[in-house]
């Protein structure tokens, strides 16, 4: 059952606050598909869009999604339509939602879909209950329908962070998952000279007790012979001229 979004209040940020910035290389570049005039202009801004969702700088091949790009090439769906079907893809799922808590879901989609971070924590526990409570698919709806949205980007332009004044860009920020489960990998994974991995390996090893047999008698013992049975021949003879023995010649 669906309720309706929680009340939040906005706080202040960089792309709520009018600016006066010089731009620069880390102004963001805006693709606007009334820009393309021929197939090279309308593929950087399928890219732009793919990297702008996935966070992604090198697409794989199963992450494409040909049928979203034949439609957006012909004009046949809007830029607005093609970040929503791409937001509802399997690799994004795969990617972000199966990863990730709801609270770090909602931050990343509201970084790549608005292109700003949660204004505070009530606005992404209002957005979480909204995953919980509709799905993933019913958020990126809510988020691609809402009116900050066609605000800032519209039916044409290809989402992007809006007014970075500072810190990193957020798809260097917003990786595949966030700490908790990065933490956990790292746990679970083999390190060299960790007390942890030798404790393992000592309960893993199978301890197999030797029979020992205590009536052991002496009288089945066979010591070997090692006298000789023949005696040096000759005299003993040495090369030194202090020895008590004749010397060699």
């Amino acid at each position: 059952m669906s309720i309706p979004l929680l009340a939040y209040k906005p706080s202040s940020q960089n792309q709520r606050v009018s600016g006066y910035e010089v731009g620069n290389e880390d102004t963001p570049r805006i693709y606007r598909i009334e820009d393309c005039i021929d197939d090279a202009d309308i593929q950087e801004l399928i890219w732009a869009a793919y990297r702008q969702i996935f966070s992604e700088h090198e697409i794989l091949k199963s992450f494409r999604q040909i049928t979203l790009e034949s439609q957006v090439k012909n004009r046949a769906i809007t830029v607005r339509d093609f970040i929503r079907g791409l937001a509802k893809t399997e690799a994004f799922y795969r990617l972000v939602v199966e990863k990730n808590s709801n609270y770090r879901v909602v931050e990343v989609c509201l970084k790549r879909i608005l292109g700003r971070a949660p204004y505070n924590k009530d606005e992404e526990i209002a957005w979480s209950i909204k995953i919980a409570t509709g799905g993933i698919g019913s958020f990126v709806d809510a988020l691609v329908d809402s009116e900050e949205y066609q605000a800032n980007f519209s039916d044409t332009i290809v989402p992007y962070q809006r007014r970075r004044y500072k810190d990193r860009p957020f798809n260097l920020v917003t990786p595949s998952y966030g700490n908790y489960w990065r933490d956990k990998l790292e746990d679970e994974r083999y390190k060299w000279g960790d007390i942890r991995n030798f404790l393992d390996l000592a309960r893993s090893i199978q301890i197999k007790p030797v029979n020992q047999n205590v009536n052991v008698s002496t009288a089945n013992i066979k010591i070997p012979d090692t006298t000789r049975d023949n005696k040096p021949d000759g005299v003993l003879a040495s090369i030194n001229s202090v020895a008590s023995f004749p010397q060699r010649r």
